[in-house]
């Protein structure tokens, strides 16, 4: 039949001797019998009408599962799921032979390549990270496929028996450590703080006897002054050398094991002192 039609989002190859003559979109077309031919691509998924209808809206790929062994020589399984277009139609027909499972292997070689340059613990904390490069990696032949990889995303990605027993072993192991740390981190800080309490009560404490004789020294200096106001000031001396004394003595005679002789004429000492 030399009239046909595309069905929407979908383009059909015109080949004439076996050489890519355009490419009929969506809608009614016609080609001539004999010198011409719709390109088949039997080998396509069955998605593709009558197997010579090219798909071009977004499509998905649920790749196998490749096994993978990452830098510190931990073994995984990983699976993906592959977003794609088709931009090209030529490209996508004629560039590669299989074009669905050459984009697979595509992306399960760059996905294992990646893999490998990794530690375990890095692996599976940037899955993210990891998907986005093995796209960027992967554009280059894409587009000269004819293909544009929309998004990567890892599907499964698993350890044998071996390396989950190892990861269990080391997450109890981090908790225990943290645990410690913990710990030592609290009674770190409560030993700082008593030690702030202790200086801060020192100081209080200081400042408090420093007031209390800055007082005292106020007040016996306004004694001084009434003293000497009232009956001279070198009455007030004479009073104020006898106290001393006085209080000298009183300290001497604290121990009750000391023996304290007084002199007879404690006001002559006084004068004689003064």
């Amino acid at each position: 039949m030399f009239i046909f039609t595309v069905p929407q989002n979908h383009v059909a190859i015109v080949e004439m001797f076996g050489k890519p003559r355009s490419i009929r979109r969506s809608g009614l077309g016609f080609h001539f019998p004999i010198i011409q031919s719709l390109k088949a691509v039997p080998d396509w998924p069955a998605t593709q009408k009558d197997g010579v209808f090219i798909e071009l809206t977004e499509q998905l790929l649920d790749t196998k599962t490749r096994s993978c062994i990452t830098k510190d020589n931990a073994t995984m399984q990983v699976n993906c799921i592959v977003r794609w277009r088709i931009v090209d139609a030529i490209k996508a027909v004629y560039e590669v032979e299989r074009l669905h499972q050459s984009l697979i292997e595509l992306v399960l070689n760059e996905m294992r390549s990646l893999i490998g340059s990794r530690n375990l613990d890095e692996i599976l904390s940037s899955r993210s990270e990891i998907s986005e490069k093995v796209v960027l990696t992967t554009a280059a032949t894409a587009e000269r496929w004819g293909v544009n990889i929309t998004s990567i995303e890892i599907k499964e990605l698993t350890t044998d028996s071996e390396t989950k027993e190892a990861m269990l072993r080391q997450m109890e192991a981090e908790r225990v450590s943290r645990s410690i740390a913990l710990k030592a981190e609290g009674e770190s800080t409560a030993k700082v703080k008593i030690a702030e309490s202790e200086k801060q009560a020192t100081i209080l404490k200081a400042q408090g006897v420093s007031e209390a004789l800055r007082i005292a020294a106020e007040a016996e200096s306004a004694y001084v002054a009434k003293l000497a106001e009232v009956i001279g000031p070198e009455a007030a001396a004479k009073v104020l050398m006898n106290r001393q004394a006085l209080e000298g003595y009183t300290t001497i005679s604290s121990n009750p094991a000391s023996t304290v002789y007084l002199p007879n004429n404690v006001q002559t000492m006084l004068d004689i002192k003064r």
